[in-house]
Parts: structure tokens; C-alpha cells; sequence
């Protein structure tokens, strides 16, 4: 199993309630594909480096999991057509 990061920005705008359902249905497929989640960095609502969707503001997740390699591909195939997630970034992190 390798180690890897998962980096989505969801849309600011949405209800809170709402908001958290997309980053509960994240952390799902996440676990569904076989990863296991070490941690989550939440940082909250920041302001993006440039306008996305006539966004200027993103919630920011940071995912921190264990999962094979195959399951990449599976998790950021449905995260790609998720309401809410405006940007994700899954990267793998070298033992260093």
C-alpha cells in the first residue's frame, strides 16, 4: 500500500450542512476503494490564487491515506463529477 494525499477545494458557497456532506461523500469513497485514512487537515476558507468558476474562496481539505495504486484512479474518476468540489489533487508522498 502506498501513501498518499488527497487535496480538494470545495465550493464556498454552498450551506455548511451541504457543504459537509460532499466532504463526508469524499472521505467515503476514499475508504470505499480501500484506503485507509491516517488524517485530515481541514483549513477552512481561503482565498483562491485565481477565480475558478466565479469563485474567488475555497473550503480547503487535506487527506492524508493509505490506499494501492489501482484505487487512485477509481476515487478521482467520481470525485471528478461531484457537485461542490470545484479543484482535487490526489499525489502520492515518497518515504522519506
Amino acid at each position: 500500500m502506498n501513501k498518499y494525499e488527497l487535496a480538494v477545494v470545495l465550493n464556498a458557497v454552498i450551506e455548511d450542512d451541504a457543504r459537509a456532506a460532499v466532504y463526508d461523500k469524499v472521505k467515503h469513497l476514499v475508504e470505499r476503494f480501500g484506503g485507509q485514512i491516517a488524517d485530515v487537515d481541514e483549513w477552512g476558507k481561503k482565498k483562491l490564487a485565481y477565480e475558478i468558476e466565479k469563485m474567488t474562496e475555497g473550503f480547503y481539505y487535506f487527506i492524508h491515506f493509505e490506499a494501492e495504486s489501482s484505487a487512485i484512479a477509481e476515487i478521482e474518476s467520481r470525485i471528478r463529477i461531484m457537485d461542490g468540489v470545484i479543484r482535487y489533487l490526489c499525489v502520492r508522498q515518497d518515504e522519506a
